[in-house]
């Protein structure tokens, strides 16, 4: 069945919703589940999702015109330096976008070559390898939050240890290092970039 002499139905159609389901479940593992669990960044939750779905289908659809490995490294290339220039990416999750990048564009472009043995394989091995990455060998993981602070008078170099300790008692954890942005002497506010521990 044909509409405007394009196929309503093809092989690629079924090949492509079970590597897709494929892809999804990896990818919640991967986002929900390892990064997630220890981030509880929702920004970057729905960022992974949708780079991760939308990379999958653009591999997917232009390995219909048959590219040459050339052309898949560099398009795999052009989307590894996706900048967001509204806000700085801290390296862990550009590493995690990195691996939703990867893994969404090997799902997409395996071809008849590999089995899917071996594609299940190799998304098995990236999520153990990132598994004991995050919770076994980084047990106690730094993470950085940004945070509006009132108490302008704090963030003088001399009073630092009360900036740290008033933080530490509002938020609840334990500081590391704490990075003052702006500075807004009109509101009698600061922006502050907090790392902490998170167990």
């Amino acid at each position: 069945m044909e509409i405007f002499n394009i196929p309503l139905f093809d092989d690629d159609f079924y090949k492509m919703t079970f590597r897709f389901f494929l892809n999804i479940s990896f990818l919640t593992l991967i986002v929900r589940w390892l990064y997630f669990s220890g981030a509880r960044r929702k920004d970057y939750l729905f960022t992974y999702f949708m780079i991760g779905i939308i990379v999958f289908f653009l591999c997917f659809t232009l390995k219909k015109y048959e590219l040459d490995i050339g052309m898949a490294l560099g398009l795999f290339a052009i989307f590894g330096i996706i900048r967001y220039r509204t806000d700085a990416i801290a390296i862990k999750e550009m590493t995690y976008l990195f691996v939703v990048i990867g893994v969404s564009v090997m799902n997409s472009l395996a071809n008849q070559k590999m089995s899917f043995a071996e594609i299940i394989t190799a998304n098995v091995l990236i999520i153990i390898a990132l598994y004991i990455m995050e919770k076994r060998w980084l047990l106690s993981s730094l993470t950085s939050k940004k945070i509006h602070y009132e108490k302008i008078e704090n963030i003088k170099p001399e009073n630092y240890n009360i900036l740290k300790q008033d933080l530490e008692a509002r938020l609840g954890f334990q500081i590391e290092k704490v990075e003052i942005g702006d500075v807004d002497f009109l509101k009698d506010s600061a922006t502050l970039t907090v790392t902490y521990k998170y167990e």
